[in-house]
């Protein structure tokens, strides 16, 4: 329900200490109400005054507080309206002080901000004048001379301002007059004068009626009775030395010091001039708790604690009276001001909890609003916040002692994940009281850091024909963010092998890093790739890192000896011819094998399995030579059948087999003769083609030459600065590893002759060693076995440099030490 008044609002914003928070303490807003409110009423809409949207402040969490227990005031937030949430009533906040303000704080979150709001409660006259002894009884002497005053005790009126005590009356009569009084502090005293002389013989009581009127519209009032008895004898009251007596006290005094002694003077004689101080009649109770009067030295002494901030200031007649008869009575005024003492710490009071802080939060960011608050004054009530040194934060005091609690330095989670700032808060009395207050300012993950792999590079050897789907390799990486910013997938990065996707040989299970085989891998096809492994955090935006994996394929012993001769399309049986007339060790033919794998898996031995005469033809184990044990006889059958296996080195040992029949003929010259008349006639028709082959070679060959050169003579200036020279080689699939240590290619001139040395670590099962010679030859053909040691691969070196003294090498080194050649 809204209640119609007439409410003035005042804005103004401050323009003190903006350079230190900017716009983290907002505009001050002032409303004035009436008290006594309705509960419900409307202040005023507090939404537009702050310049919010109406939408804006429930989702930014606007909240009001006063700084007293009580919450007098709430906010509608459907419709950003102030509302009193309780009776208002202006003497409980603010007593007699006419300037009645309450102070709230509007607190808004994302961002922090604090605002001010100033309450101003107008007065209404809801109070009206009291007295506190409805009945009062004045004892006066008829021998009283008029002009003579009589005190009289004030009526008290809660309101302030024009609500409050404004006058006296006396209600008619003809011995008396009202005579009020006004003193320094503004307070209306009434005081009776006798105008008339009392004569006790016709009239001993009478009865008046003071009545107190206030200043407000409707006025109020409150009234007292006062009885006057006329009395015999006695004639003079006690007078005091002074009327008003003005000190000072210290708060916290002793109880039993003395603060002053008030002192009356009576003329009478006798017990007529004895006298008895007290308390005045309407001296409350909780004064005489902290006050006493000594009946008779007049010493006004401490008798319980007093205490600045309960009451700076207090005020209290002392009644001076006699012993005559009738008693008399003069009275004066004790006005005790009470001087602060340091004796209260300041309070330090969080206006909201703290916020956590991201790592990427600006400097100047607002985590905490701090209220200090001290109840002493002056000096004593002026109080310093500071935080320890040393800590990514400072503090930047506002208005009304408000401080925020700001980042001024970037924050690292992954260096320190919470903070602990101890607030000191320091009032300037004399000596300085402190208090301390720890609060605790989380430190929120940002997603700063990109996963970093466990090794800079894999490397993975897997044999080949392996089942598919069997687990390569697991790569790992590691993120220092936390939650959601730490979690990592693994992915692979699209590329080509040999013009295949990547993807279709291996997958990665994106969870753990797994790499698996989506087949299995033939060696004779495909001995080495590179693949790129991406590991991405879940963050956002997310972030990422890469790494190679090496994979390099194991040859395995899946491939038999091929025969290269004798060929197969000559059938399954070769025949050859031999002159009777041989000699012992005469070459009767050479069978050639190759075998499609690598390493010991293609070294290749032959064997003589099975003869028609086992004494006369032997087969070298190496390069497959039929040559005479001995003389052939005449005794010998002209026809020699030869069953020749073929085994290469593998495991298990893959062999093949080829018959050879041997014609023996009288007067046959020429050894491999068939051969020889087939390849003849191909020389004949191809001797233009074999010139201009010539001319190639020999071009080639000079182009090679100055290659080579160029490149010791850069291997010469790179040895002074480093041990290793490097001629590089391109392989098939764009691979250079480093762990190849050696690679060697042999090429001679006439019929095609190839070695390949494939060299890695000297405990590696990737070196290899292949040789391809040609059926016919002149020298004598060699095969190279794997050296086991240093000293093997020096005697294969021999063996090549005596074999082919004529050969064209080109010798290629990665990092080849003294030690290893």
């Amino acid at each position: 329900m809204r209640i119609q008044m007439k409410i003035k609002v005042f804005l103004w914003r401050r323009l003190l200490l903006l350079f230190l928070l900017g716009n983290t303490i907002e505009a001050q807003t002032r409303y004035t109400i009436p008290e006594e409110l309705s509960v419900g009423s409307v202040v005023g809409n507090i939404a537009m005054d702050l310049g919010l949207q109406v939408s804006e402040i429930s989702d930014r969490k606007l909240r009001i507080a006063s700084e007293g227990d009580k919450q007098y005031f709430s906010v509608d937030l459907g419709r950003g309206e102030l509302i009193v949430s309780e009776r208002i009533d202006r003497e409980n906040l603010c007593g007699r002080n006419p300037n009645c303000l309450l102070p709230l704080e509007a607190l808004i979150e994302n961002p922090l901000q604090l605002y001010r709001v100033e309450i101003e409660i107008q007065d209404i006259n809801d109070n009206s004048p009291v007295f506190q002894n409805n009945q009062n009884v004045l004892n006066i002497a008829e021998s009283t001379i008029p002009g003579v005053r009589f005190r009289l005790e004030s009526a008290q009126d809660p309101d302030v301002g024009s609500n409050s005590l404004r006058s006296y009356t006396l209600s008619k009569n003809e011995h008396f007059v009202l005579d009020i009084k006004t003193k320094k502090d503004g307070s209306k005293v009434p005081e009776l004068v006798l105008e008339k002389v009392l004569d006790r013989e016709k009239q001993s009581v009478q009865s008046l009626l003071l009545t107190a009127v206030d200043g407000g519209n409707p006025a109020r009032s409150g009234t007292a009775e006062i009885t006057i008895r006329v009395l015999d004898n006695n004639d003079n009251a006690p007078v005091f030395e002074e009327s008003t007596y003005d000190i000072q006290v210290v708060e916290n005094t002793l109880p039993g010091t003395v603060v002053v002694t008030v002192k009356a003077v009576d003329l009478d004689d006798g017990s007529n001039s004895e006298i008895v101080y007290s308390f005045g009649p309407h001296t409350s109770e909780s004064l005489q708790d902290l006050i006493t009067v000594e009946p008779q030295t007049g010493e006004i002494k401490v008798k319980g604690n007093i205490d600045y901030e309960k009451g700076n200031s207090f005020k209290f007649d002392v009644l001076a009276t006699d012993k005559g008869t009738p008693p008399m009575q003069g009275v004066c005024s004790i006005n005790v001001e009470v001087i602060d003492l340091n004796d209260n710490s300041p309070a330090l009071i969080l206006k909201s909890q703290p916020s956590p802080v991201r790592e990427d939060t600006p400097i100047g960011t607002v985590v905490a609003l701090i209220s200090a608050k001290d109840i002493d004054s002056g000096d004593n009530g002026e109080v310093s916040l500071n935080i320890a040194p040393g800590l990514p934060f400072s503090l930047k005091p506002s208005i009304s002692n408000n401080y925020a609690l700001v980042s001024d330095s970037s924050f690292d989670r992954e260096k320190k994940t919470e903070y602990t700032v101890e607030i000191i808060a320091s009032d300037h009395g004399k000596p300085s009281l402190t208090s301390r207050k720890t609060i605790t300012v989380r430190v929120l993950d940002v997603n700063d850091n990109s996963p970093v792999f466990s090794q800079p590079f894999y490397t993975v050897y897997v044999k080949e024909n392996g089942i598919p789907g069997s687990l390569l390799i697991s790569v790992s990486a590691s993120d220092t963010d936390m939650g959601e910013n730490a979690k990592i997938s693994y992915s692979i990065l699209d590329s080509k092998v040999q013009d295949v996707s990547v993807s279709s040989y291996i997958y990665i299970n994106s969870d753990n890093g797994s790499i698996y085989s989506m087949h299995s891998f033939d060696y004779e096809k495909l001995k080495v790739f590179q693949i790129q492994v991406q590991a991405k955090d879940h963050g956002s935006p997310s972030l990422s890192s890469n790494v190679t994996v090496h994979v390099f394929i194991l040859d395995q012993n899946d491939n038999a000896p091929a025969v290269i001769y004798p060929s197969t399309v000559m059938g399954s049986v070769s025949h050859q011819k031999m002159p009777r007339s041989a000699k012992a060790g005469h070459l009767t033919t050479k069978i050639s094998a190759v075998d499609a794998d690598s390493g010991h898996n293609a070294w290749i031995s032959y064997r003589l399995v099975e003869a028609t005469d086992s004494s006369l033809f032997s087969v070298n184990l190496y390069t497959g030579e039929v040559r005479t044990k001995r003389a052939v006889s005449e005794q010998d059958d002209s026809s020699q059948r030869l069953l020749i296996e073929i085994q290469d080195n593998g495991e298990p040992v893959q062999s093949a087999t080829v018959t050879v029949n041997i014609l023996l003929e009288d007067g046959l010259h020429e050894p491999i003769s068939d051969f020889r008349q087939k390849t003849a006639e191909p020389s004949k028709r191809n001797s233009k083609i074999t010139f201009y082959l010539i001319i190639s070679l020999a071009s080639v060959s000079v182009l090679s030459l100055l290659t080579f050169l160029i490149l010791v003579v850069k291997c010469v200036r790179n040895s002074r600065s480093s041990s290793s020279c490097c001629i590089r080689r391109a392989d098939s699939d764009g691979y250079k590893n480093p762990n190849r240590n050696l690679q060697l290619q042999l090429n001679t001139d006439g019929p095609i002759k190839y070695v390949e040395v494939l060299g890695g670590d000297m405990l590696s099962q990737s070196q290899s060693f292949r040789s391809c010679l040609s059926p016919v030859s002149e020298f004598s053909d060699f095969t190279l076995v794997k050296p086991s040691s240093t000293t093997d691969f020096q005697d294969m070196i021999n063996v090549l440099d005596a074999s082919l003294p004529d050969s064209a090498w080109t010798f290629e080194s990665q990092q080849v030490s003294a030690a290893t050649l």
